[in-house]
């Protein structure tokens, strides 16, 4: 995978909030959550940030498209989905407390999914505001992301069960342990592979997963890199984040993996998504963003 380009954008007029989570909206625009600010932020093409408080415990962590052409995210602080229009209308949807939502996704029924974090639960929320949890068989699992998979159903990490779980439409939930102990989830992504991609912060690797349930693991060159969040490259292969070394790197469909440094030392990379012109995005707690031109 060759690079032409890895540059740090600084976020201008979001002061020193850090960004945690990163996608594109449905107006082509990036959008952040800033969970130590409480707040959600908006970047443009032009670089122009504008944010928008969302409450001082709300803790946002993960954002995504919703789809009614608004961006859905979670709160994990004060147990609630939030829901943001495109020109920063917000409304949030309340959970059964104790929650402590995590990832968050689109699904195929056309509801948004999280994981439930703290309460062992995989919830689900229409875009009415219906909200349905489904309690997982593990006790302190950590559900950590979720990811809409290519079976029509949902697929999630349990980062403290070292497992890779998938529930179906009806609720009915698969738990699939990973080979290697202590490997600890976190971010998850469908492939064009027609596989789920995961990373394993605790055991420095990566994973890939079919729908029938065969899983592949592998190390990445530095075992202390701390992979975070994982998004799909649609050209084949995924991004990934390491928020331990400081890099982003990319894994081919055959498991060649390729990292490229960030240009400032202790920069947290985390969440990353893939503009429509390829561009590769990272949010960077530090205070800023990073652009990966492939």
């Amino acid at each position: 995978m060759t690079v032409a380009k890895i540059e740090e954008v600084p976020l201008t007029g979001a002061g020193d909030a850090g960004p945690y989570g990163i996608t594109v909206g449905p107006d082509g625009a990036l959008w952040l959550t800033l969970p130590h600010a409480g707040a959600v932020a908006r970047v443009g093409a032009d670089g122009d940030v504008r944010t928008w408080p969302v409450a001082a415990d709300s803790r946002p962590l993960i954002i995504t498209p919703g789809p009614d052409d608004a961006l859905w995210f979670t709160r994990s602080g004060d147990d609630r989905i939030g829901r943001i229009t495109t020109d920063g209308a917000q409304t949030a949807v309340a959970l059964p407390a104790g929650s402590g939502p995590c990832g968050i996704a689109a699904g195929p029924d056309g509801a948004l999914w999280y994981a439930g974090m703290n309460s062992d639960t995989i919830g689900r929320v229409t875009t009415a505001g219906e909200v349905t949890q489904f309690p997982l068989p593990v006790s302190g699992g950590f559900a950590s992301m979720v990811a809409a998979g290519p079976d029509e159903a949902v697929w999630f990490t349990l980062n403290q069960a070292n497992a890779v779980g998938r529930i179906g439409p009806d609720g009915a939930v698969t738990l699939h342990p990973l080979p290697t102990g202590g490997a600890a989830p976190v971010g998850i992504a469908a492939g064009v592979d027609g596989a789920l991609w995961f990373v394993e912060i605790g055991a420095g690797q990566l994973g890939r997963i079919t729908p029938d349930g065969r899983i592949d693991e592998y190390p990445l060159p530095d075992r202390a890199a701390r992979p975070h969040a994982i998004v799909a490259d649609p050209a084949g292969g995924c991004w990934y984040t390491e928020w331990g070394g400081n890099r982003i790197g990319h894994v081919a469909p055959d498991g060649r993996i390729d990292t490229h440094d960030l240009p400032t030392p202790a920069s947290e990379p985390h969440g990353l998504t893939v503009a429509p012109d390829g561009t590769v995005w990272a949010a960077l707690e530090a205070g800023a963003l990073a652009r990966l031109t492939p």
